[in-house]
């Protein structure tokens, strides 16, 4: 297969092997891999977010622990990130794929979405403090109504915090407002690459199988250290709240760090949000199709060779 500089996107939701498959494939094509997971850009946060770096296998990878635990970071430092990784690797001559299971940051690089930075509104938070999360779910709902917006998603916002940074974001949102170009290493502007009919494929995991794996996988999480790894952000001064606010495994085990659950009611709580994620994630693939994207469904229980074959002849077809 030539190289093509259309990006390969490979997605699906958690535990549904798409790294495996996209470091196959970038042995196969001499590529690249560009993460699309917006927790695994912290570093010493391992085991939680489930990086797996071994299954890399000497593939290149970027945007993996590139900032520091207790930062808030966002789609428009995604997007400029982004840029970067994806102009280096074509500078090599090598094949960019972009991997992930986080949906806003997919769509936004596909469509190439020029978005600016959305400062602290100190004043609104003042006025948010203290609603529930519901409360606060509502109100984003009418704000996106009201904005007709789709790429400021709430499939993480599962913390009174998430909520209220995405309605900083809403409230922000004017149509003649700068947008922020990227800017290479030496501030030189980037060309925002916009990725229309760039190919993308899914792996469509049996609903049943992906529930057992991410139950198995929960359990190897924690056997493997991750109440200690928690332990140790927090000794090393990252506040719990901070970890509470990335969601997820980081929300409940820190809760029981803290003292605030009991073990067993951790596991279970996390457990179920975790099987909650998984389908809103799937939920917004769905949106992506219905928002035009086409992408190609890869069966998850397929041998991986099967896998890259068929990835290689659909890229063929379209050269």
């Amino acid at each position: 297969m030539q190289q093509s500089e259309q990006l390969i996107t490979i997605l699906g939701p958690t535990a549904s092997g798409k790294t495996q498959l996209a470091v196959a494939l970038a042995k196969r094509i001499g590529g690249e891999i560009i993460s699309a997971d917006s927790r695994q850009v912290y570093r010493r946060m391992d085991i939680g977010t489930g990086k797996d770096l071994d299954e890399y296998d000497g593939v290149p990878y970027h945007l993996v622990d590139i900032c520091e635990p207790g930062t808030k970071y966002n789609l428009f430092r995604y997007q400029q990130d982004f840029a970067r990784a994806y102009h280096n690797i074509l500078s090599r001559g090598a094949q960019p794929i972009l991997c992930g299971g986080t949906g806003l940051y997919i769509e936004a690089v596909l469509k190439g979405y020029e978005l600016a930075p959305v400062s602290e509104n100190k004043e609104l938070r003042a006025q948010l403090e203290g609603k529930s999360l519901e409360e606060l779910t509502v109100m984003l709902r009418e704000l996106k109504a009201k904005n007709g917006t789709v790429m400021h998603n709430t499939t993480d916002v599962d913390t009174a915090q998430r909520a209220i940074r995405a309605i900083e974001i809403e409230v922000s949102l004017n149509p003649s407002e700068r947008r922020d170009l990227p800017t290479d290493s030496v501030g030189k502007p980037l060309p925002v690459k916009r990725f229309g009919g760039a190919p993308i494929f899914g792996i469509n995991i049996d609903r049943e199988l992906r529930r057992e794996k991410i139950t198995r996988r929960l359990r190897q999480r924690l056997e493997n250290g991750m109440v200690e790894e928690i332990r140790s952000l927090i000794d090393s001064g990252v506040a719990p709240e901070d970890l509470i606010y990335y969601g997820l495994e980081y929300k409940f085990v820190t809760e029981y760090v803290i003292g605030q659950t009991t073990y067993e009611e951790m596991f279970r709580r996390l457990e179920i949000a975790i099987h909650q994620f998984a389908k809103r994630q799937m939920t917004w693939f769905r949106g992506m199709e219905r928002r035009g994207f086409t992408i190609h469904w890869i069966d998850a229980a397929l041998p991986m060779e099967e896998k890259v074959t068929l990835i290689e002849k659909t890229m063929n077809s379209k050269l």
